[in-house]
């Protein structure tokens, strides 16, 4: 094994003839390599520090400017503020070489004020969020206001390209908001869950807590927002995600699916080998910083450290709270088939191995037929049950020996793949095969996931592919730049006829190696299939729909004039309602990236605006033209909600904060247990798409994932997501759970397709109407 082979690399023993020193040349040479690739990274690292520090400056203009100076003083020029001068009497000479030296001082000095000065100028720019509010439609002018704005950010970090993390130093913080304004908006956005009465029950008590201890809470934010860099992601990420003690599984973790519409090649070994190479390669542009900062509208920057703990990234369970551990480094992958667990380098030589290179690895791992040791088929399902009961059997028996050994090289692994020994992906045939596929990758088996990895790639035996990833070190849109680079990435790397990768192996690449084992112990085993039970039995109470609508998309939703994620929100409303027969609190998921560590805020999709229009849409005395008019209205409240949302202005974040703080001081407020003990019945996310300016869709319109799902929020709830995939494609991922009687993803992906169709015939009547055409 490779473990002990590691460990005999370099032995010596005392004989009576002396030193007796032995060592595999072999090995020592992955040693210097290892090392020799680690420094590469240190330095590359270095250089982009020093690039991110001076943007949107260039180092090379220190030159120039020292250049400028040097001529400059000797030609007899005035240098303004006399730095040059200043700086030779500080130094112990006054030779031509002292004057050089001094003019380079002086460069520095000038230089680094206008860097500070730009970067702090472009700081206060970021802040500006008018131009989110400015009107988009066809013929809307923009203001003098934004025009100008628009004018000197581009001139500010349009001259020098920007790598990842350039405009990390140059973001602005996520503003505090007042209290008196997340009440007015809370209190709008709870009116049409609640009748007369209990609204004013609950005006009351957001009265009594702004009045009261609010002010003494949002002192300490203010404090803390002044402080910190964002004063929600570190308690977020502590509170929500790393201390919950439920599973991971179904709870937290999502899965993104393929893009089912391509069969680049039904071979598993060739799909895998092309998948991970292409992962890894985003690693490399990750490393290197050579993946440029989204920006929105092509000049706003959004933040990018999510993008540090992609991958190399463990959740490491805890008694009380779970940790995430990232490694700066890895060089290698691990890989689970048929119940048993594999290391496998993907560098060789100081270069990464090539997607032919892999096949050959995947392919060995797949025709070894050795069975796996007592409880290693059932291992990953301690990373599916309770965190508490994974924390005390991690600490008594994975702390020493074999176990610890390869618990740390799977931790410690770039990611996680899964050699799925079952069929599964999308049937044309058989709309079915999709709710499989989601199911598949949302829990799998129970036991053939490490949840805790950053993100697993699960491979079926026919070649389709997807992921399921853990949720605390970054949101959706992080896992779905990767996978769009993935999807569109692989049409360059062409497979030959016969599916298999493209490429010559010349040399034979590291042999996968098993990892070792000691689980023949009965409390291990018994702990085990304790959370083999939990993971089974969470994973058979869910109900999974996907549904591909195809009738039509983003176009005409766009002819309605109206924002898609608005619309398709309308109808999510609208489907709850026929569904349930009431309003429910709803949520949608937006980001706050334009700030520094920002993560998400909260929209709340159902208002007074939504609710008039369903209400209106079930009344069959309404006409056609007062339903189009609320749902216009509806459409537009929900932009602005949204808007304010990205823009720092949400309810949720801020409350969430001053609960926090209300625990620490130990003060009781009945307004905030009001607040959180409402469940989120509703729970919805849009998948971020076009993230990447390499995906065209006109050019390749079948280049795109089918999105994907998570588990509902609430026990009597549903989980939707949905991707407005092309102008007439959209697909819904809808879940729930069994053991309630009263949700039915079923029966929900029906109300959607009602609903769609619904709203589709009514803007069409109105047009007939509108250009006087009778019904």
């Amino acid at each position: 094994m490779a473990e002990a082979h590691s460990a005999v690399a370099f032995s010596f023993a005392i004989t009576h003839d002396g030193w007796d020193v032995n060592f595999d040349r072999e090995v020592l040479y992955l040693v210097w390599e290892s090392g020799l690739r680690s420094w590469k990274k240190r330095l590359v690292r270095f250089r982009n520090s020093v690039h991110n520090g001076v943007y949107p400056g260039h180092l090379q203009s220190l030159y120039v400017l020292w250049t400028i100076l040097v001529a400059a003083h000797f030609g007899g020029f005035q240098i303004p503020f006399n730095l040059v001068h200043k700086a030779t009497a500080i130094l112990p000479g006054n030779s031509t070489m002292w004057q050089i030296i001094a003019c380079l001082l002086a460069a520095l000095t000038m230089w680094l004020s206008v860097i500070f000065f730009m970067r702090y100028l472009l700081k206060l720019l970021l802040m500006y969020k008018g131009w989110m509010y400015e009107s988009r439609s066809p013929g809307a002018k923009i203001s003098r206001k934004t025009l100008l704005w628009i004018a000197i950010v581009k001139v500010l970090s349009g001259w020098n390209k920007p790598k990842l993390y350039s405009f990390q130093g140059s973001l602005p913080r996520l503003p505090l908001p007042a209290v008196k304004d997340t009440m007015k908006r809370y209190i709008n956005s709870v009116r049409p869950l609640l009748d007369d009465k209990n609204y004013k029950r609950v005006e009351k008590l957001a009265k009594e807590f702004e009045e009261t201890i609010a002010v003494k809470l949002q002192r300490y934010l203010v404090l803390k927002s002044w402080w910190s860099s964002n004063y929600v992601s570190d308690w977020w990420e502590e509170y929500v995600y790393l201390r919950g003690r439920s599973p991971l599984m179904v709870n937290s973790n999502f899965y993104g699916i393929d893009a089912i519409l391509m069969r680049p090649t039904t071979i598993q070994a060739a799909r895998a080998g092309v998948v991970i190479h292409l992962c890894l390669k985003f690693r490399r542009l990750i490393d290197r910083q050579e993946l440029e900062p989204i920006m929105l509208q092509g000049m706003v920057p959004l933040c990018s450290w999510q993008y540090e703990r992609l991958f190399n990234t463990v959740r490491v369970p805890g008694i009380e709270t779970d940790k995430i551990v990232h490694y700066q480094d890895s060089s290698h992958i691990t890989v689970y088939h048929k119940g048993r667990y594999f290391k496998v380098l993907v560098y060789s030589r100081g270069r990464l191995l090539q997607p032919a290179e892999i096949q050959v690895q995947i392919q060995q791992i797949l025709d070894d037929d050795s069975p796996p040791v007592i409880g290693e088929e059932k291992l990953a399902a301690l990373t599916a049950g309770e965190r508490t009961h994974w924390a005390r059997i991690r600490q008594t028996m994975f702390n020493r020996g074999h176990n610890r050994t390869s618990l740390h090289c799977i931790e410690r692994a770039a990611f996680n793949v899964c050699l799925d020994d079952q069929d599964y992906g999308y049937n044309e045939g058989d709309p079915s095969s999709l709710d499989r596929y989601g199911h598949v990758l949302l829990h799998g088996k129970g036991h053939d996931r490490w949840f805790d990895k950053s993100f697993n790639l699960c491979f079926s035996k026919s070649g389709f592919v997807g992921f399921n990833s853990e949720h605390t070190w970054a949101d959706a849109p992080v896992m779905g730049h990767l996978w769009e680079y993935v999807i569109w990435s692989e049409l360059e790397i062409a497979y030959k006829p016969d599916g298999n990768t493209i490429g010559i192996v010349e040399t034979p690449p590291p042999i996968p190696t098993r990892l070792q084992w000691d689980l023949a112990n009965e409390e291990l085993l018994k702990g085990i299939d304790v959370s083999y039970d939990v993971a089974q039995k969470l994973l058979n109470d869910i109900e999974l729909k996907i549904l591909m609508y195809t009738k039509y998309g983003k176009g005409f939703m766009k002819s309605c004039r109206v924002s898609p994620d608005a619309y398709i929100q309308l109808i999510l409303q609208l489907s709850y309602y026929r569904d349930a027969g009431r309003f429910c609190l709803t949520y949608e998921a937006s980001m706050t990236r334009m700030f520094r560590e920002g993560r998400t805020e909260t929209v709340r999709p159902c208002t007074i605006e939504s609710s008039a229009w369903v209400k209106a849409m079930v009344d069959p005395n309404a006409s056609i033209e007062k339903k189009v008019d609320l749902f216009r209205k509806a459409c537009q409240r929900h932009q602005l909600g949204y808007q304010d949302a990205m823009a720092g202005r949400g309810i949720d974040r801020h409350l969430f904060c001053l609960y926090v703080v209300s625990k620490y001081l130990e003060l009781d407020s009945p307004f905030l247990q009001e607040v959180f003990n409402e469940p989120w019945r509703l729970s919805t996310s849009q998948t971020p798409h076009g993230q990447t300016s390499m995906l065209d869709l006109k050019k390749s319109p079948n280049c795109v994932s089918a999105g994907g799902g998570f588990g509902p929020v609430a026990d009597d709830g549903y989980g939707v997501s949905y991707i407005i995939a092309r102008e007439d494609t959209i697909f819904f991922h809808v879940s729930s759970k069994k053991s309630c009687s009263i949700t039915s993803s079923s029966n929900f992906v029906q109300q959607i397709e009602n609903s769609m169709r619904d709203v589709q015939e009514l803007f069409l009547e109105y047009n007939k109407l509108k250009n006087g055409v009778k019904s």
